[in-house]
């Protein structure tokens, strides 16, 4: 990793994934997790405070070391035990059938190989388990799209590898044999960011 994402992309990172307007929906999806989870993507914590209060115990993963420094405060003062691990979310070390849930906030815009980190996701989920996502994405409106495609390229380099452009929808469709999903708008945030999906998937 180079200067820019050791040093200052996890601070634009957490500055921008810290808006009020998306931690509504982190806290609506998150209410329902339980038992074992996993949560790719662990970023500088975000989710932490948003768990529910009987659980004890989560194993995050996280590609980026610098921008899992950011979160030793959030995990200093969490009553979760978290046991983090720099690892891709492309290629889980993980048995199978291991989570009852696995959580992913904001986080498959950026894998570079989505299908394959969905693949090894639904792998590791127990049989009824759920995975919970918000994730931004594709637009509804051709308009909207058309700017999404042509920034794509910018967004990605200057954040993380981040598209803009990805059908989230079908890709966890592609996957999963039961999806229920909302599509909306983030709240006071420009529109070719805040196209959310919101929603469980769920394995047989």
């Amino acid at each position: 990793m180079g200067f820019y994402s050791e040093n200052i992309f996890p601070y634009l990172l957490d500055w921008s994934l810290s808006d009020p307007n998306l931690a509504v929906h982190r806290q609506e999806i998150l209410a329902d997790v339980k038992g074992e989870v996993l949560e790719i993507g662990f970023g500088t914590g975000l989710n932490l405070s948003y768990y529910p209060e009987s659980l004890k115990n989560i194993v995050t993963v996280e590609v980026n070391s610098q921008v899992n420094k950011l979160a030793q405060k959030r995990l200093q003062s969490s009553n979760i035990t978290v046991d983090c691990r720099v690892l891709n979310g492309e290629n889980l070390p993980m048995a199978d059938n291991t989570f009852d849930s696995v959580v992913s906030t904001f986080t498959l815009c950026s894998i570079a190989n989505v299908e394959q980190a969905l693949t090894e996701v639904y792998r590791v989920l127990k049989s009824g388990g759920n995975f919970f996502f918000v994730e931004h994405g594709l637009s509804n409106e051709p308009t909207i799209q058309v700017w999404q495609n042509r920034l794509t390229p910018i967004q990605k380099a200057i954040a993380g590898g981040c598209h803009l452009n990805r059908n989230i929808k079908q890709i966890v469709e592609n996957q999963f044999d039961t999806v229920s999903l909302k599509e909306l708008y983030a709240d006071n945030s420009p529109k070719i960011a805040a196209y959310l999906y919101k929603g469980i998937a769920t394995k047989k």
